[in-house]
């Protein structure tokens, strides 16, 4: 008896100190050397400072204030999109865009929340993008990828059929011609992955980075 006790309480001490301890140092040390982007987030710095990162949405949005008061809503800032900068896809997280409580919804199409969500979600899209967009943008218009959410909920590119809808909108506010704002879309469209996996997809970060360094008159 004594001597299982002793067996087992070994074989937690070097597993512990191999699992828990030497392997994670091992392999961090590695991927800092192979893959320190990858390895620290992909973060994306601008003069030194960090501003986002290649991997997790980010709302590009201004805050609702009352009275000199931000809006609160379950805790939360309100916000509104602004208008000068591409937006991602609908976040399912709370508050969106959250890394650190990445989810999907996980019902059906047929859901009557699915359902209201997706609604919602092109309403909004068309309520932004509408007036600019040449002709009617109606519902059958809306990009897949603008009316719902991601599996992770924080994916930080969007279409390239999306990114064509809010150049309109994106040229007409900064007073920049549509034909610049579109160069920088094709710029920052990234190919499928390994050449045949999914589609192009357009990052929104380094697009609306780029955009500002554009320049342009703000609305």
């Amino acid at each position: 008896m004594k001597r299982d006790v002793i067996t087992a309480a070994i074989g937690i001490v070097v597993l512990t100190l191999f699992c828990g301890i030497l392997y994670p140092l091992v392999i961090t040390g590695i991927s800092q050397v192979a893959f320190p982007g990858n390895a620290n987030g992909q973060q994306v710095k601008v003069d030194g400072k960090l501003v986002g990162s290649q991997e997790i949405g980010q709302n590009f949005s201004t805050q609702v204030f009352k009275n000199g008061k931000p809006v609160m809503k379950d805790g939360v800032p309100v916000t509104n999109p602004d208008p000068r900068y591409f937006q991602t896809r609908p976040s399912a997280t709370v508050p969106p865009n959250n890394a650190a409580a990445t989810t999907f919804s996980n019902l059906g199409p047929n859901n009557t929340a699915t359902e209201q969500e997706i609604s919602s979600n092109v309403q909004s899209y068309i309520a932004l993008n509408g007036r600019y967009y040449p002709g009617k943008l109606t519902a059958a218009n809306v990009p897949v990828d603008a009316a719902n959410s991601s599996a992770s909920g924080i994916d930080p590119d969007i279409s390239v059929r999306n990114a064509d809808i809010q150049a309109h909108r994106v040229a007409a506010v900064r007073h920049v011609s549509l034909a610049a704002v579109m160069n920088l879309v094709s710029k920052y469209t990234g190919g499928r992955g390994l050449g045949f996996s999914g589609e192009p997809g357009v990052d929104v970060l380094d697009l609306n980075l780029a955009l500002d360094r554009m320049g342009g008159v703000h609305a």
